[in-house]
């Protein structure tokens, strides 16, 4: 699909305007093709709810999301399909009352899965029903008339958490996801001849280097010639087996003046209650390795629901490491040496997250050093 923008007209716009109707985030007494000011307003409203970038462009995540959200569970039968993944916020609604009900669905990401499809099953077969992973009329009166097995907090994260704890406080052994942005032919934001795909491919191999000097498994989602989509590299994660991913790119910005890191996890503004807690903590604590490692401005953590983040089955941060757009960050982006404090600076990070608080050190007076002498303390005591 095109991208459509103010200005634009056409029956897909039409298509767009009836959906946000629908949604009730437009008025639209006269139906019209006109992609006006209106309609702007209310699809930079509909991504804020969403976790989306809000731009007021109508692209391929934002169209993806806008029919997703016409979908109410029970509108029509939901099955696993291999080639074609069914989505929407009926599954969505599927994932999370069978979740409420103590089956593990995994993330509620709204794509019907093999997991979900796995817990579905099982749901069925312990309730009397034809156990063939099929949510039709029978299913959805099921799953609407039992009370919830589960209270006060989403399962799927508090599950999250406790791996966390379980997986304990060394880095040796944890295997992590690197996802330097773009690739190949994709250059991702180039100024002056520094392009956002080798700045972050190098920066993913020092972070690589680095966690492989603390007994890590550390595996990169691309090389210097290819660039999977945000769905390969997830389902790479996944694959893997990964127990965090972390995601590296920059930023840019019409103004030359707009400058600083910003990391994003998975989660959105549409309802409580919706965030990776995990994610969320990790984000928060690489924002203030780099802040005081690097003195670059702290433009905060934010959730999103960018596939990376959403389609993962552990927890996944994106890191905006900077603007190329603006001279300052360009500059010292470009120096090999800022971005190994960088490096060193998402490591430790990774390290006070499993930490757990304990052992600590004041932010930013972790080394690597310090992390490798942990390691040993940690495996000479064991």
């Amino acid at each position: 699909m095109p991208l459509l923008r103010r200005g634009d007209f056409g029956p897909d716009v039409a298509e767009v305007r009836a959906t946000l109707t629908k949604l009730g985030l437009l008025s639209d007494p006269q139906p019209s093709q006109v992609f006006d000011l209106p309609v702007e307003h209310a699809v930079r409203a509909f991504q804020q709810q969403r976790g989306l970038i809000t731009d007021g462009v109508v692209g391929p995540a934002t169209y993806r999301a806008l029919r997703d959200a016409t979908y109410r569970l029970g509108d029509r039968p939901l099955a696993f399909l291999m080639a074609q993944p069914v989505t929407g916020d009926d599954v969505s609604a599927l994932q999370e009352r069978l979740l409420e009900l103590g089956y593990d669905a995994g993330r509620a990401n709204g794509e019907f899965g093999q997991q979900t499809e796995q817990a579905l099953k099982n749901f069925q077969r312990d309730y009397g029903l034809i156990s063939d992973g099929m949510c039709g009329p029978d299913t959805v009166r099921a799953l609407r008339q039992l009370q919830p097995k589960v209270r006060g907090g989403r399962p799927v994260f508090l599950r999250e958490q406790e791996r966390v704890r379980r997986a304990g406080p060394r880095l040796s052994g944890k295997r992590i996801i690197i996802d330097p942005g773009h690739g190949g032919e994709d250059r991702g934001v180039v100024v002056d001849g520094v392009s956002e795909a080798d700045l972050m491919l190098d920066l993913a191999r020092l972070l690589e280097g680095k966690m492989a000097a603390t007994g890590m498994e550390a595996l990169l989602t691309r090389g210097p010639r290819n660039n999977p989509d945000e769905g390969e590299r997830a389902r790479f994660a996944n694959e893997a087996g990964a127990d965090l991913i972390l995601s590296l790119h920059v930023d840019a910005n019409h103004s030359p003046l707009a400058s600083g890191v910003a990391t994003f996890h998975f989660g959105s503004t549409g309802g409580a209650g919706t965030t990776s807690t995990v994610g969320e903590a990790l984000a928060g604590i690489i924002q203030r390795e780099i802040v005081a490692r690097t003195g670059l401005p702290d433009c905060g953590a934010h959730a999103k629901t960018w596939d990376m983040l959403r389609m993962t089955r552990c927890t996944a941060v994106r890191i905006e490491v900077g603007y190329l757009t603006n001279p300052g960050d360009r500059q010292r982006l470009a120096n090999p040496s800022f971005r190994d404090v960088v490096a060193e600076g998402i490591l430790v990070a990774v390290k006070r997250l499993y930490l757990l608080g304990k052992d600590d050190q004041p932010t930013g007076t972790f080394t690597l050093d310090d992390l490798v002498r942990h390691e040993v303390a940690f495996g000479q005591a064991r």
